[in-house]
């Protein structure tokens, strides 16, 4: 069933025609790093919602840096929650991201663009509260992006280390497409397949809607929401502010 819908997916995005900036507010993301010495502040909130379950950040701060050219550091610093009914809900600091993206094919907007984005989450938040995983999670992908006039179109895959007592490691492929309507707003669609993160869980495919609108060329607002086409989440939701620098 599993590689069924990979499979599915993969030629779904093979004929979807090259038409979708990158990361927030989608899970999603593109190979095309923060320009060298200039910053990416976030401030933002994301959740899930099931039939059981309610999780997320409220908020969580982004950080990226162009560091080098075509290579940029980030950090995600949480505050999240989580909330089983009818238990109460828990709150507090969750697990700390760390990343490094790098492009490393065609460092020219305007062509085709590969990069790699390796991610570690050092387990910082509480795991007897569900806010954290308890174990150092690593994350392993490969992004590709190609602009053509007013759209946008980006995605790949990885692999995720996920130790930890009933976990078990899963992989994530996704495709993401955008179109610039004006030159403050743009929407975006993307859909996307994780396999199973738990022993005895199950696989998810999900789609989101999306848009990023720019009140000046420091300030943004990023939206969306989406849910699962095959699997249990009712709800995905991204609300966050960025101001570049």
């Amino acid at each position: 069933m599993r590689s069924a819908l990979q499979t599915f997916l993969l030629v779904i995005l093979l004929i979807i025609p090259a038409i979708v900036n990158a990361g927030p507010p989608y899970d999603t993301d593109d190979p095309e790093p923060v320009d060298f010495e200039h910053w990416e502040l976030y401030f933002s909130s994301i959740g899930t919602i099931n039939t059981s379950v309610i999780s997320g950040t409220a908020p969580h701060v982004e950080v990226n840096y162009g560091a080098l050219p075509n290579l940029q550091i980030h950090v995600i610093a949480p505050l999240s929650f989580y909330s089983a009914k009818p238990d109460k809900t828990n709150y507090g600091y969750g697990d700390t991201e760390f990343g490094i993206k790098y492009r490393f094919i065609n460092k020219d907007s305007g062509k085709l663009q590969v990069g790699i984005f390796p991610l570690i989450e050092f387990p910082t938040g509480n795991t007897e509260e569900h806010l954290g995983n308890g174990k150092p999670q690593i994350y392993v992908p490969l992004w590709i992006q190609k602009k053509i006039r007013k759209w946008t179109t980006y995605g790949g895959g990885g692999y995720w280390i996920n130790p930890g007592t009933g976990n078990k490691n899963y992989e994530f492929i996704g495709w993401q497409q955008q179109y610039q309507f004006s030159k403050s707003v743009n929407i975006g669609t993307e859909i996307y397949y994780i396999t199973a993160s738990q022993a005895g869980g199950s696989s998810d495919l999900r789609f989101r809607i999306g848009s990023v609108i720019d009140f000046s060329d420091n300030h943004h607002l990023l939206l969306s929401v989406g849910r699962s086409i095959i699997g249990d989440t009712n709800l995905l939701w991204y609300v966050g502010y960025q101001f570049t620098i």
